[in-house]
């Protein structure tokens, strides 16, 4: 049930009332709890719903962000109550009848990210005719450290929470609950991956959008590794009930002191060669198998995909780096030895490269193109996908950052000057990159509406895809190179070397 008084309308959703604001045509509802807040005697657990409350809640401010890492700069303070777990709705239309949904999962790493960043504000793409909902979920060591006596994958039970919430509410809002496509980028579109081979949020969608999916998943042995030397920073042991007597802010700086000083320790292998010490785990139960071998094996029948890339993925990281132009010979022959299915065949398969450019083709294949890639190809095997790359070259940073990584957050919400957008599109945007936004979202939408985003499903035999540039059209998959070089891949789950 929805009502609208003046500029500020009410629904009712299962834990009680909620009122929102009209924005811009859309209505909108920030900081609903989904779930109760993850501390006390919750803290480290399983999310359990959220309570219900009297009278009418005041829906106009973003939950505050979960507890984060702080080696990129957090997203603002996580508030003392612990009501982390909160979700947002932009709605053209409260009292509609079965609009499509689209699910947001933010990226950042598995470290950081927060649903109130401005950059996923979401009444552009609600104005396309769709209900928008961001989630929040735990992130790092409070969402991701694998401690005994403590779930796998909080984060990613979070996002499950989160769906069922939307299950069970989005009508109030003018949703479908049967028409909900999740869609995230980066680790968002890694969680995407992840929530459609999960037994526990079978059925909860029907479409997924993955943009730009890393390869990062880890073994249970590696991940415990890795707790143990969060939970050692701090003198403990990995247990959850002795971490848990810790605020979350101690936990996630013994996260971040691992994080950086990880490189080059050889049991954590690719992990600590790209300083990551938190991702999704492979624990047999809450995610049974990585995504490109569960697909591969038929799971989530039925669920449609859009899949893609960016072209220069890995330019962003080195720009943040200070790498661009410094990027050293023996640096190079590192990645390739690290990365390179075979280094030698990577040097022969591109003459023309420099030192710089096979350092970023390799990290940029291994970290998310080939990935994405991988995942529509296992997605064909019982079911369909669509596939993409970004090729439009970012405006911002002087033009050096090309289609980098991160690029198409902004012409996904259509928010060109918020957030990271100024980074990577200039202090004033060109006119193609507004062009391009709506070209972007009017794919996503139709998407989540109908299934089909515009192009042809990727198939083996001519391997088209939609190439997102200047001019964007159908053509093949331009990453032939690239995509024979990786060509049995298997991206399993990343091992602890002993």
């Amino acid at each position: 049930m929805s009502a609208v008084e003046g500029d500020r309308p009410q629904v009712t959703v299962s834990t009680g009332r909620l009122r929102g604001r009209l924005e811009g045509g859309v209505a909108v509802f920030r900081g609903v709890p989904y779930a109760r807040p993850p501390v006390g005697g919750l803290r480290l657990t399983a999310p359990e719903p959220a309570e219900v409350w009297d009278g009418v809640r005041e829906a106009a401010g973003f939950g505050p962000p979960p507890p984060q890492s702080r080696l990129l700069g957090a997203s603002g303070e996580p508030g003392t109550d612990g009501n982390w777990l909160t979700a947002n709705v932009w709605t053209p239309d409260p009292g509609a009848a079965r609009l499509p949904v689209m699910v947001w999962l933010h990226g950042g790493g598995y470290m950081y990210g927060w649903s109130g960043d401005p950059l996923f504000d979401g009444r552009a793409l609600a104005r396309d005719g769709v209900v928008v909902v961001t989630v929040n979920y735990r992130v790092s060591a409070e969402g991701f450290g694998l401690f005994r006596g403590a779930p796998a994958n909080r984060g990613l039970l979070d996002q499950v929470a989160a769906l069922r919430w939307v299950r069970e509410n989005v009508a109030a809002f003018g949703g479908d609950p049967d028409r909900v496509t999740v869609f995230g980028e980066s680790a968002g579109a890694g969680s995407a991956a992840a929530l459609m081979t999960m037994p526990g949020a079978a059925g909860l969608f029907r479409r997924a959008i993955a943009q730009s999916v890393p390869a990062l998943f880890f073994t249970p042995e590696l991940a415990a590794d890795l707790a143990a030397a969060v939970s050692g920073e701090l003198g403990l042991p990995p247990h959850a009930d002795e971490l848990a007597r810790l605020s979350p802010e101690q936990l996630i700086g013994a996260g971040d002191a691992v994080a950086a000083r990880m490189g080059g320790n050889p049991r954590w292998g690719l992990a600590a060669h790209v300083r990551t010490p938190f991702a999704p785990v492979v624990d047999g139960e809450v995610l049974p198998a990585t995504p490109w071998r569960a697909l591969a094996d038929g799971a989530a029948p039925g669920v449609e995909l859009v899949v893609g890339h960016n072209r220069d993925e890995y330019r962003l990281f080195m720009a943040l780096a200070g790498d661009l132009g410094q990027v050293t010979a023996e640096q190079t022959a590192t990645a390739l030895r690290t990365l390179a299915p075979d280094p030698a065949a990577y040097r022969a398969a591109h003459p023309q490269a420099d030192e710089e450019r096979l350092y970023e083709l390799v990290h940029s294949d291994w970290l998310f193109r080939m990935p994405s890639l991988r995942l529509a190809e296992a997605r064909l095997r019982h079911g369909r996908a669509h596939l993409y790359e970004l090729t439009w070259p970012a405006p911002g940073m002087g033009g050096t950052l090309g289609a980098c990584h991160g690029l198409g957050l902004p012409l996904t919400f259509g928010n060109l000057t918020e957030g990271a957008a100024g980074l990577l599109l200039g202090q004033e945007p060109p006119p193609d990159a507004a062009e391009l936004s709506a070209r972007v979202r009017a794919a996503w939408t139709s998407f989540a509406a109908t299934g089909d985003p515009g192009w042809p499903a990727y198939e083996p035999r001519d391997r088209r895809a939609w190439i997102i540039g200047t001019e964007p059209g159908t053509a093949a998959y331009p990453e032939e190179v690239s995509r024979a070089l990786w060509a049995g891949h298997a991206f399993d789950p990343l091992p602890l070397r002993t």
